[in-house]
């Protein structure tokens, strides 16, 4: 995990262009973590006495979109436009038995078409917020495949940076399954929705918003819920005033 956070600060770093010898401090490209609060990251748990068959920390086929976290309403906001670089995640270790760990992914790749994976999304509002509808803009691809971190904090560089503007918002989607919720948390300060217009009690299959241009109407919420991930994003520096190719000014 130590190593993995420092190549993709490094490889962010680089693409900030930080490291160039006539950047100034006020003009810099900047690394901020969208989603971040007071509330560091964890893998989820089950709350103590909550059997396995109501511990809902699964998020399946969908993509989720923290509106709440900290009473932050949607945490993950874009303050400055820039590129995201990598995103982290807390993965539940399902069980601390094998046996049954082992149980837990069979049933659930059975059930939910196949290995846990996970991508980032990033969304544009579309109409008023009343509506809560959004539009993918863009889709980091491929999945990553989740197996061999369930337990950990871990942070994923992606191979291609995504673009957002001021305003967009990222979510995190999976196509199968992902040990990503955290739930049992005041109502007022945490809660998510999901990419479901119905059906929020028994979900259906197939809701994740994977491809570029897709429409989705949130109309699922889930307060006292939380999605543990967080993005990197590497903002755009800001441009010297009046430079060189500026359009001259005529009185």
């Amino acid at each position: 995990m130590v190593e993995m956070k420092r190549s993709v600060m490094a490889a962010a770093a680089a693409a900030a262009g930080v490291l160039g010898t006539f950047a100034t401090a006020s003009a810099s490209a900047k690394i901020v973590e969208l989603g971040a609060t007071a509330t560091p990251l964890v893998a989820p748990k089950c709350p103590s006495g909550v059997s396995a068959a109501k511990c809902t920390i699964i998020l399946t086929q969908v993509t989720a979109l923290e509106t709440i976290r900290d009473g932050i309403t949607y945490p993950t906001t874009v303050k400055q436009s820039g590129r995201i670089v990598a995103f982290t995640i807390g993965l539940s270790r399902l069980s601390t038995s094998r046996t049954q760990t082992k149980t837990f992914i069979h049933d659930l790749d059975t059930a939910w078409g196949g290995v846990p994976q996970v991508s980032v999304t990033v969304l544009r509002r579309v109409g008023s917020s009343s509506q809560r509808r959004w539009k993918t803009v863009a889709t980091s691809s491929p999945a990553v495949h989740l197996i061999p971190y369930l337990g950990q904090v871990v942070q994923f560089p992606l191979d291609t940076a995504l673009k957002v503007e001021r305003g967009d918002v990222v979510a995190l989607s999976t196509p199968t399954w992902a040990p990503v919720l955290l739930f049992d948390l005041a109502g007022s300060k945490f809660a998510y929705r999901q990419s479901r217009a119905t059906s929020c009690g028994n979900p259906s299959v197939g809701q994740a918003q994977l491809l570029a241009g897709a429409t989705a109407t949130y109309g699922c919420n889930y307060p006292g819920t939380r999605v543990e991930y967080s993005v990197t994003e590497v903002t755009n520096p800001a441009t010297t005033p009046n430079f060189v190719h500026a359009p001259i000014r005529r009185l």
